[in-house]
């Protein structure tokens, strides 16, 4: 074969090779807004205001961290572990839930052990503004409510001893807490102690200690890698 002919050939195998390599970057940068059904399910429990605002209205639903999420993954919303509710995906986000029956911790600790995947926004000081008085069921703990899970998995929550803002990192971004807890015990802590990963049979738990990292509107610039962040320990979760 004459050396024209290998020149073409080369720049033929040249092409080809950057088409393919051009079509997976494609498919990895359009991935996130894939068709829903065609995205991983993440079961979502939350008291916060992230699916709607606190007045529940049809206007301004939905907020940056739901966006966020919805990016990324099928979002369905549940309101308690029961085993009904956890066997409709094997992914779970739990952001400052409210307190869970007994029975239900059960199920939420048979489900991880199990092959599942939860991540735990657990905050000792939650900071997050609500126009619902004190006492209102529908208000966010003040405080994230254990009832012997942490414990059961090993670990300690404590509250901060100051308040305020503070620069930590999940899933190897920056990102800025409000007067995040401590955690401490047998699981993979991290040098902050604002986040624990833990093995747990068959299945994984990462418990961070704050859910004010999720307020990304009130926090401005400063958070702006937040949401980032979230994503990237889900992505490690899976």
């Amino acid at each position: 074969m004459s050396g024209a002919r290998l020149r073409a050939l080369g720049l033929v195998v040249l092409i080809a090779a950057l088409s393919a390599l051009t079509y997976a970057q494609l498919r990895q940068a359009h991935s996130s807004t894939a068709d829903p059904g065609q995205r991983p399910t993440l079961l979502l429990l939350t008291s916060l205001p992230l699916v709607f605002g606190e007045s529940f209205s049809l206007e301004g639903t939905g907020s940056p961290a739901l966006t966020a999420l919805q990016s990324s993954y099928r979002v369905i919303p549940i309101s308690v572990t029961d085993p009904a509710e956890l066997a409709k995906g094997r992914m779970l986000l739990m952001a400052q839930p409210q307190a869970q029956r007994p029975d239900d911790l059960v199920a939420l600790d048979k489900w991880v052990r199990g092959g599942g995947r939860l991540m735990l926004l657990a905050d000792p000081m939650l900071e997050w503004p609500s126009q619902r008085p004190l006492g209102d069921r529908l208000r966010p703990p003040p405080m994230f409510i254990d009832t012997g899970l942490l414990a059961h998995w090993g670990l300690r929550l404590e509250a901060p001893n100051e308040r305020g803002a503070m620069a930590s990192k999940l899933g190897g971004y920056p990102v800025l807490t409000i007067s995040p807890g401590r955690l401490s015990g047998s699981c993979n802590i991290s040098k902050d102690r604002i986040a624990a990963r833990c093995r747990l049979g068959r299945g994984r738990a990462a418990i961070v200690a704050d859910a004010d990292l999720l307020n990304v509107e009130r926090l401005g610039t400063a958070g702006s890698h937040n949401l980032e962040g979230l994503l990237a320990e889900l992505k490690r979760l899976e």
